[in-house]
C-alpha cells in the first residue's frame, strides 16, 4: 500500500500539481495540511503513543477480567483512547481562536490568502486527529493493512481528485479547501468502520479494572503530561519551515518548498511501513525490560531504513536533473534542486533514527525526550529566523537538517547511555560507506565526464551508480533480512 500511495502521490506531483496549479495554490494546500498536522499533534495529547505504550497492560491483564466485563472489552481501554484527545480537540480548538489576531498580524503582509481560509483548519484537523487514531488502534490489534492503505492509497486518491477538480473548474478555491476536508473526513470514517468490523472492541469503560489498577492510571497521567508538553515542541519543529517561508517568502515560495519536500519525503517511506509493525514489539520488549530484544529491533529496523533510504536517495538525487526537466513548469522548481538534497538528508536522518526516537519514548527515561524535544524546537526556530533571510528556501532546508542531526545524536546518546541499548551495527557503516562512494562517483561523473544527452546522463550514471549500490549491498548481505526476501523472491521465481 505504502508503495502504491507513492506512485500516486508521484502522479499528483509531476503531472497534476505543477502543472495545473500556481506554487501559490499549491502553497495555500501545503500550509493548510501542516497547519492541522500541528494542531492534531498538540490537541491529541500524545494519545497515538499512550496508544502504543499502555495498551500492553490492558491486554496483559485481561485473564483477570472483572464480572462487568468482556473478552474483548480491554478494559475500557479504546473508551479512553477516544475521549482523550477529543478534550484535547476542544482545548486547542479555543486557543487557535484566541490566537487568530496575532497569526493574521504575521501572515497577512506576504499570504493574505491562508488567512481567508484559517477556520478550515478546525474542521480538517479533527478528521486528520480521527484518522491517526483509529489507525494506532488498528496497529496495536495488528490490523495494520487497511488503515495503512486509507492513509497511503485512498487519501492520495482523493488529494488528487480534489486537485483535478479545482484544476479544472469543477469547484471554486471555496470548494477546493472544503473538498480538502471531506476528504480526511471520508479517510477517518473508513478507519472507524474497519476497527469497530475487525477488532471487535467495546467503548464502554471498565471503572472497576481502573481502581484495581490505580498505578496504570498514575503512569498514565505522567506519561500524557509529558507527552502534552513535548508535542509543543516535536510536532513544531517539522512543520515550522512551511510557517516561516509563509509568512517572510510567501505561499509560492511555499509550493516550490513542498514540491522539494514531496521529492525528499520518499526516502522516510521504509520507517513508515516497519514503524506500524516493529513499535508494538518495541513497546512490548521495553515493558519486559528485555534489553537483548529491545537492541536487535533497534539495530534492524535501522539497518533496514537506512539501507533503502539510501538507495532511494540515490535514485532521486542521481535523477534529479531529468526529474526538473520532466516536471511540468520545472523550471520554476528547479530552483530547488539543492533544497531536495538537504531535504533528503534530513528525511534520511529522520528515517534511520525515529525508531530510536521510539525506544526512548516507551522506556522509563521517556521524560529525557521533553528537554530534547526542546532543544529541537529552539534550534529550528533560531536557524530558520538567521537562516532564511540569508539563503531563502534553501536556509530553511538547512535549518531541518542541522536541528535533526543535532537532536537525534542526543537521542542516541540517551538511549545508549541509559537504557543500556545500542542501534547500531556494522553493517550501517558498509551502508554510508557504499553511499558516500555513489554520491562522489555522481559528481565527478557530472564534473569530469559530462554527457550532453540529459537521459543518456541519467542512465548511464544510475546503471553504474545506483545500480552499484543496490549490487554490492545484496553480494555482501548489508542487511540480512532484505537479503532473505530478495532470495525468496528469486527463488520462488526459478
Amino acid at each position: 500500500a505504502t508503495y502504491v500511495g507513492v506512485a500516486v502521490g508521484f502522479l499528483t506531483t509531476f503531472f497534476v500539481l505543477t502543472r495545473f496549479l500556481s506554487a501559490e495554490e499549491i502553497g495555500l494546500a501545503r500550509v493548510l495540511i501542516d497547519a492541522a498536522t500541528l494542531f492534531i499533534g498538540l490537541a491529541q495529547l500524545g494519545t497515538t503513543s499512550s496508544i502504543i505504550r499502555f495498551f500492553p497492560y490492558f491486554r496483559d491483564n485481561r485473564a483477570s477480567c472483572t464480572e462487568n466485563s468482556q473478552p474483548t472489552d480491554y478494559h475500557g481501554f479504546f473508551f479512553w483512547s477516544l475521549i482523550v484527545p477529543l478534550v484535547g480537540f476542544a482545548v486547542f480548538s479555543l486557543v487557535f481562536w484566541l490566537c487568530h489576531a496575532s497569526l493574521g498580524a504575521w501572515f497577512s503582509e506576504k499570504s493574505p490568502l491562508f488567512m481567508d481560509y484559517y477556520y478550515f483548519v478546525l474542521p480538517l484537523a479533527f478528521f486528520m486527529l480521527y484518522q491517526t487514531v483509529f489507525e494506532t488502534c488498528s496497529n496495536v490489534l495488528m490490523r495494520i493493512v487497511v488503515p495503512r492503505a486509507v492513509r497511503e492509497i485512498l487519501v492520495r486518491v482523493g488529494l488528487l481528485v480534489c486537485y483535478l477538480l479545482y484544476a479544472f473548474r469543477v469547484i471554486s478555491m471555496d470548494g477546493f479547501v472544503v473538498a480538502i476536508c471531506l476528504n480526511y473526513a471520508l479517510a477517518a470514517a473508513v478507519d472507524i468502520v474497519y476497527v469497530f468490523a475487525v477488532g471487535h472492541i467495546s467503548l464502554r469503560p471498565d471503572w472497576t479494572f481502573l481502581r484495581n489498577h490505580p498505578e496504570i492510571i498514575r503512569k498514565y497521567l505522567i506519561y500524557t503530561l509529558f507527552l502534552i508538553i513535548s508535542a509543543l515542541a516535536s510536532v513544531l519543529a517539522p512543520t515550522l519551515s512551511s510557517f516561516f517561508i509563509t509568512a517572510k517568502m510567501g505561499l509560492s515560495y511555499t509550493g516550490v518548498f513542498a514540491i522539494a519536500t514531496y521529492m525528499a519525503v520518499v526516502v522516510s517511506i521504509p520507517y513508515r511501513s516497519l514503524s506500524s509493525i516493529a513499535s508494538p514489539q518495541l513497546a512490548d520488549a521495553l515493558k519486559r525490560e528485555d534489553r537483548p530484544e529491545t537492541s536487535m529491533l533497534m539495530q534492524q529496523v535501522t539497518n533496514n531504513t537506512l539501507l533503502v533510504g539510501c538507495f532511494i536517495f540515490l535514485c532521486i538525487w542521481v535523477n534529479i536533473d531529468l526529474i526538473f526537466h520532466l516536471l511540468p513548469n520545472g523550471d520554476t522548481y528547479a530552483v530547488a534542486k539543492n533544497v531536495v538534497f538537504i531535504l533528503g538528508l534530513s528525511q534520511l536522518i529522520l528515517a534511520t533514527f525515529s525508531f530510536v526516537l521510539n525506544a526512548l519514548n516507551y522506556s522509563r527515561y521517556f521524560a529525557y525526550s521533553l528537554l530534547l524535544s526542546f532543544l529541537l524546537t529552539v534550534l529550528a526556530i533560531v536557524l530558520n529566523n538567521v537562516l532564511i533571510p540569508v539563503w531563502g528556501i534553501e536556509g530553511a532546508a538547512m535549518s531541518n537538517l542541522l536541528s535533526y542531526a543535532v537532536y537525534f545524536v542526543l537521542v542516541v546518546l540517551c538511549v545508549c547511555g541509559f537504557g543500556k541499548t545500542s542501534p547500531f551495527c556494522l553493517s550501517q557503516l558498509y551502508t554510508l560507506g557504499a553511499f558516500v562512494a555513489v554520491l562522489a562517483f555522481n559528481g565527478l561523473c557530472l564534473s569530469f565526464l559530462p554527457i550532453a544527452n540529459i537521459w543518456l546522463s541519467s542512465i548511464v550514471r544510475s546503471v553504474c551508480g545506483v545500480g552499484g549500490f543496490a549490487l554490492v549491498a545484496y553480494r555482501f548481505q548489508f542487511s540480512p533480512q532484505i537479503y532473505a526476501l530478495l532470495r525468496s523472491v528469486f527463488i520462488s521465481r526459478h
